[in-house]
């Protein structure tokens, strides 16, 4: 059986416990295709899977590896698969709760993938799948975003928050970005209506709004507080300082009072890659990058994301 490079870890810690190893090439099941994969990204959930913050979902079996977002190219296609061929340019995510994208090959099920955006490269289009997805399912399917609303997006320099605030835009509504004093640019240029330092505007000085994202965890009662009174709010964060009353306040505020907070757990598959791909196509929705590593360098990403003050997203180069 031939070998594969990958990023792994032997066990839980900070980001220098990540390094480029080897582990035998998948093969694709009858119901999987074999995706050679150009880039992946590095998203929040992976930064707490590698820290041990997530050991109920990670387990304590070792090596693991890290990695969701997938972009590449179809190099094997199961018995029992139709609709993909090898050579077809793909993205989508790994299956829910599942880390590995940083391979050089994953074999996942056709639902987990679509074809990937006309017009954009692999590499660039390693940044969107995860982050795109949650705005596209937070903006439009949980808030239901409409044309004139006011929308307010925390963190909008981020991953998640780059692709809301172009989002945003597109479905019409006027956008309020808080985000690092150096992003404030780049999030005008997204298509922010207004864009405030956080650390200089806190929620005394705002509101209210129709709609907010919060991609930040922090201070969701008072964030809640500047809700109209038919308004909607989701937080894709809480607070690791005090994640029981942060989720606790989250959990309450879906059932109770009119101005709730959604709540959601990201499975993308199939139809959400495909709309996500439209708007990209359309020019709706761009990548942000931050930086492009190579695999070698999954470590340092992991260590660039924890610093914080990150434009766009940090993405893993494999071929």
């Amino acid at each position: 059986m031939s070998e594969m490079r990958a990023a792994r870890y032997d066990g839980y810690g900070p980001p220098e416990v990540l390094y480029e190893g080897t582990l035998p090439k998948p093969v694709a099941g009858p119901r999987e295709v074999l995706v050679r994969v150009h880039a992946t990204s590095v998203n929040g959930g992976e930064l707490s899977g590698r820290a041990g913050k997530a050991k109920l979902v990670t387990g304590r079996k070792f090596p693991q590896g890290t990695g969701v977002d997938i972009a590449g190219e179809i190099a094997e296609v199961g018995s029992d698969v139709r609709h993909l061929a090898v050579g077809d340019r793909v993205w989508g995510a790994m299956p829910h709760l599942t880390f590995g994208a940083a391979a050089e090959y994953v074999a996942v099920r056709p639902r987990q993938l679509s074809f990937a955006p006309d017009g954009l490269d692999l590499v660039r289009a390693a940044a969107l799948p995860a982050v795109g997805t949650t705005a596209i399912t937070a903006l439009r399917d949980k808030i239901g975003l409409r044309s004139g609303e006011r929308l307010l997006v925390r963190g909008a320099a981020g991953g998640v928050g780059s692709v809301a605030v172009q989002l945003g835009h597109a479905l019409g509504a006027h956008v309020t970005a808080l985000a690092g004093a150096k992003a404030l640019d780049l999030v005008r240029e997204l298509g922010a209506d207004e864009a405030h330092d956080y650390r200089t505007t806190g929620p005394a000085d705002l509101g209210p709004f129709d709609a907010v994202l919060d991609t930040v965890g922090t201070q969701l009662r008072a964030y809640r507080g500047l809700l109209s009174p038919v308004g909607r709010m989701v937080a894709i964060a809480y607070d690791t300082d005090r994640p029981l009353s942060s989720v606790g306040a989250v959990l309450l505020s879906t059932v109770h009072g009119s101005r709730r907070v959604r709540a959601f757990s990201g499975n993308p598959l199939h139809q959400l890659f495909a709309d996500l791909a439209v708007y990209v196509e359309k020019g709706a929705i761009r990548p942000v990058i931050d930086t492009v590593h190579p695999l070698s360098g999954v470590a340092e990403a992991h260590r660039a994301m924890e610093a914080g003050g990150v434009r766009g997203k940090h993405v893993i180069q494999v071929v």
